[in-house]
């Protein structure tokens, strides 16, 4: 996870995030809004997985390379789930406030990251999302069912709108900052950062996943299985 540099304060990082979850809860539209501060208005399903990295800046001169998955919401029954999610610091389990089912869903999801772990010394940090905030007129999953959840199962707990871009930056600086154990001040999370975009690299099945990263450069790659 992480990776120090000499000069001077500055530390550099990487964090491996997996996001998790039904399909059509908006992961895709979660991580593009994030890294490429776009939102599609068609719904495309993610087969397999695909692969992006952005970089953020924390406070103390802390620079993060989130290296984000995300994780098909068809692949929960696949082979390669356990090998998407092993070496994750970070897993988010996102659902969608309007569709009750998705939240029922994240037990299953949360028994693989669990199964996943067995015998590791601790789980990855773990995030409740509830998306579609901007939807709270059509919600079905009260805020106390939320809360609940997030309580017993040691979750950090969000709401954003992946479509209006709502608390998204924040949900993924947070996120950063409890892996590392930095705190974050309100003032600092009303800060906007830079988006970066980057072109997408599309691999073939045969080619071999991605592992953990050492470049320092901003790329957005995608794999297929």
């Amino acid at each position: 996870m992480a990776d120090s540099d000499d000069e001077g304060d500055k530390k550099d990082y990487q964090i491996k995030v997996v996001v998790l979850g039904d399909g059509t809860t908006g992961k895709t539209s979660l991580i593009t809004r994030f890294s490429q501060n776009h939102f599609g208005k068609t719904y495309q399903q993610t087969v397999g997985l695909d692969f992006f990295l952005k970089r953020i800046l924390l406070p103390g001169d802390v620079h993060v390379t989130l290296q984000v998955w995300d994780i098909g919401g068809q692949t929960i029954g696949g082979k390669m789930i356990d090998n998407y999610v092993s070496g994750a610091e970070a897993v988010l389990f996102i659902y969608d406030i309007t569709n009750y089912t998705s939240f029922e869903n994240l037990d299953d999801w949360l028994a693989v990251v669990k199964r996943t772990f067995r015998g590791a010394t601790k789980l990855p940090h773990m995030a409740l999302v509830g998306n579609k905030s901007d939807l709270e007129h059509m919600r079905t999953v009260r805020k106390d069912r939320h809360e609940k959840f997030a309580k017993d199962n040691h979750m950090s707990s969000h709401s954003i709108s992946a479509k209006t871009s709502d608390k998204v930056n924040n949900c993924f600086k947070q996120v950063a900052a409890d892996v590392l154990h930095i705190k974050l001040t309100p003032a600092y999370l009303e800060e906007t950062d830079a988006v970066i975009t980057a072109d997408v690299v599309r691999h073939t099945p045969h080619q071999s996943m991605p592992t953990k990263l050492t470049t320092k450069t901003r790329s957005s790659v995608c794999v297929l299985q």
